[in-house]
């Protein structure tokens, strides 16, 4: 079932667990993601970055993503991942996505929470999930950057003043994470994450989840973290699986590709610790 995000990370907050945030980049993708969820029973943030419209438009990303996501069983998040500008994020919000990210977190302060707050104005008045980022989550070693510029700490204090002067709903932190694949395991900083936690009523988003290591993605979910976003790993081990088995036709080649995909999610929701809602 295609809902709204807003119950579903106030839920996992309180409970101290995180939903992921799958990224999806065409049908093959979305319908992995949707068939572990309801395997596994548990609910799902289906999402399609901004970046990604190079691979399907935003159109065809709004019909797979609400197809599958009003068969599902579970419930189901479709959600815009980094929403670069207000013109692309209106437009997801009328072609029915539940959740928009707009992420202006490379513009100063006082400029991203104008930006945010015309997003926020916009969204909740069709009852669509705003979030935001405040800090910046750069890139590791990545296969589809989405920004080249190094991560910066989220200040407790900034992300308190964006926070009030917004009304977000969820709000991206950077700890240390980011976005792409590593060549070694990140260091989370986990003092200001408590302080984060602590200080803010909203829920917490960690981008850049892939490759950050299991622990620190449980710890992160014990600790505060609401929704933890996955993409890399799911696209490089597609096509490990791929390269490691043979395909006799094109059929055999999508099934390795979505069962790769799908090792992945599972793997995630058991670290996430993700409950049923």
């Amino acid at each position: 079932m295609l809902v709204s995000s807003k119950e579903l990370l106030l839920t996992a907050k309180q409970k101290h667990f995180a939903i992921p945030s799958a990224n999806f980049v065409d049908e093959i993708s979305a319908k992995a993601h949707i068939e572990v969820a309801e395997e596994m029973n548990l609910p799902l943030i289906l999402s399609f970055a901004q970046v990604h419209s190079k691979y399907q438009s935003l159109e065809e990303a709004a019909n797979i993503g609400k197809y599958y996501a009003n068969k599902a069983k579970v419930p189901v998040v479709l959600h815009l991942d980094h929403g670069e500008d207000f013109d692309f994020i209106k437009r997801a919000i009328d072609l029915g996505f539940t959740s928009v990210m707009i992420d202006a977190s490379n513009e100063t302060l006082n400029e991203n929470i104008r930006i945010t707050k015309e997003v926020v104005d916009y969204a909740h008045a069709h009852d669509v999930c705003v979030e935001a980022e405040i800090g910046h989550v750069g890139t590791g070693v990545s296969i589809d950057a989405l920004s080249e510029a190094k991560s910066v700490y989220t200040s407790v204090e900034e992300a308190i003043k964006l926070t009030q002067e917004t009304n977000l709903d969820s709000l991206a932190v950077s700890i240390g994470t980011a976005h792409g694949s590593y060549k070694g395991t990140p260091v989370i900083n986990f003092e200001r994450l408590k302080e984060l936690s602590e200080a803010l009523d909203v829920p917490l988003v960690l981008h850049g989840g892939s490759s950050s290591g299991d622990e620190n993605l449980s710890r992160c979910a014990k600790k505060g973290i609401a929704k933890i976003n996955i993409y890399t790993d799911f696209i490089l081990n597609a096509y490990k699986n791929l390269q490691e088995n043979e395909a006799k036709d094109y059929f055999a080649v999508k099934t390795l590709l979505k069962d790769g995909i799908k090792d992945i999610l599972r793997r995630y929701y058991k670290v996430f610790s993700t409950q049923n809602i």
